[in-house]
């Protein structure tokens, strides 16, 4: 069964690449991958070779003043443990400006700590509602000569992987991509080769770094392709990729991102992954086997089938409407997993009508039209749903549904079911902005 994954929007690199986005990229979605954050990062590069600057991890603002003591010096960089690019740029909710600081000193470590975690960093990425960072890293700062960007990734269009590198790191991809494309190289590697002598020189060579820093720098892009395929990562991005005053080549900053199909051998990097970085109802979703979505809309989808519920997503909005949600059951739509759809759905206040959209096969139509009657009345469900059953014993179903005496209507037809899932939403909607209460029928 296809899998929608978890991970963030698709970076312009990506679409240098050439690695297609989804139809939701650009939404909160269930992620491609696993990310995990950036001191865990810091410490898997290490065990592959690959040199970062010194620096741990700290979950409370005393033990931030201990690292920054441990790590000695006078210059050093705090930065907000939270899943979401533009950090630096970033704002916490009681005022703190910039998710990343330059410091002086412990005082400092720990008077940055005090005001970074437990507080919500709202990014360009995080949305209005921003993200609860729990712990700080605490690093060296180094002085980079030059700095450059390199990312692998999994390349949908050639179905293997790509190594994409600009001389303009340090900054904002997406950016470069936008103003100076031709600066973004992408590399393709042949998976039964692997990252040669002579690909791993020609990208150090073509990004810049000096003579007496590519050896190491091929090596550093070769450890990188062995995290990449050791580890079943389906992003690996280093920006910056540098190399320093001192001519070290370091991993300044990591993001690293592995495909949630290999979970089952990937036990050691699953267990790093923070929840708490997620949408609480996805989290509970995956928990109950669902695929869900959280959407901007207010037609709440149930599905069974990833390209239905694309395809549901797709006639709603034709019609004029907006899906609430990307939600798909899989291949048993039993009563349990219909009332936790359902639980799921409603917990959002926009939604003003929901749309079933079943195809009963493995589970007969008659059996999920019994679940869903049972679901309407044991939650006590007043807005309307529509629904769509298609299949075993459809026939049964759309008579059980009929004599319910509930606000679920039976239609068998595609685009009349999302016209009237459209409708019924307007209505709701409107009879909200009244504080008036509406009754319904196929009519309207």
């Amino acid at each position: 069964m296809f899998k929608l994954a978890r991970s963030r929007p698709f970076t312009a690199a990506f679409k240098a690449a050439h690695v297609s986005p989804s139809r939701l990229a650009g939404v909160a979605q269930q992620k491609r991958a696993l990310s995990i954050h950036e001191y865990l990062s810091a410490d898997l590069l290490r065990q592959y070779g690959v040199g970062v600057p010194a620096g741990q991890v700290a979950k409370t603002a005393e033990e931030a003043e201990a690292v920054a003591k441990k790590i000695g010096g006078d210059d050093m960089v705090i930065k907000a443990q939270v899943l979401a690019g533009g950090r630096g740029k970033g704002t916490f909710d009681n005022g703190l400006k910039g998710g990343v600081r330059v410091i002086y000193s412990p005082t400092e470590a720990k008077m940055f700590a005090e005001q970074m975690i437990g507080h919500k960093l709202v990014t360009k990425q995080t949305g209005a509602q921003g993200r609860l960072c729990n712990s700080v890293y605490i690093c060296e700062r180094k002085f980079a000569r030059r700095e450059f960007y390199l990312a692998i990734l999994m390349d949908r269009a050639t179905q293997g992987p790509v190594i994409v590198s600009s001389s303009q790191g340090g900054m904002d991809i997406e950016t470069v991509a936008k103003e100076s494309p031709e600066a973004i190289i992408t590399t393709q590697v042949d998976i039964h080769k692997g990252v040669t002598d002579e690909m791993a020189i020609k990208i150090a060579t073509d990004l810049g770094f000096s003579e007496q820093c590519i050896q190491d720098a091929k090596d550093v892009i070769q450890k990188l392709y062995k995290l990449f395929m050791e580890k079943d990562a389906t992003q690996i991005e280093i920006n910056p990729l540098s190399e320093t005053s001192d001519h070290q080549v370091l991993a300044m900053d990591a993001k690293l991102g592995f495909d949630d199909n290999a979970e089952f051998r990937q036990k050691d990097i699953f267990a790093l992954r923070d929840t708490t970085q997620e949408d609480a109802d996805e989290v509970r979703a995956a928990e109950s086997g669902l695929n869900f979505i959280k959407l901007g809309g207010d037609i709440g989808c149930l599905v069974n089938g990833a390209g239905l519920a694309m395809a549901t997503m797709d006639i709603i909005k034709l019609n004029g409407g907006e899906p609430a949600n990307f939600l798909d059951v899989g291949g048993g739509a039993t009563p349990a997993a219909i009332k936790e759809a359902f639980t799921l759905i409603t917990s959002d206040p926009k939604v003003t009508a929901i749309f079933v959209n079943i195809f009963g096969g493995i589970v007969r139509c008659d059996a999920i039209a019994q679940g869903l009657i049972s679901t309407v009345q044991s939650m006590n469900l007043t807005i309307p749903i529509i629904a769509r059953l298609q299949g075993t014993n459809m026939e049964a179903a759309h008579k059980l549904i009929n004599e319910a005496g509930l606000k679920i209507f039976s239609i068998d037809d595609l685009q009349s079911a999302a016209e009237k899932s459209v409708q019924f939403s307007k209505v709701v909607k409107m009879a909200r902005d009244m504080d008036a209460n509406v009754s319904f029928s196929l009519g309207i």
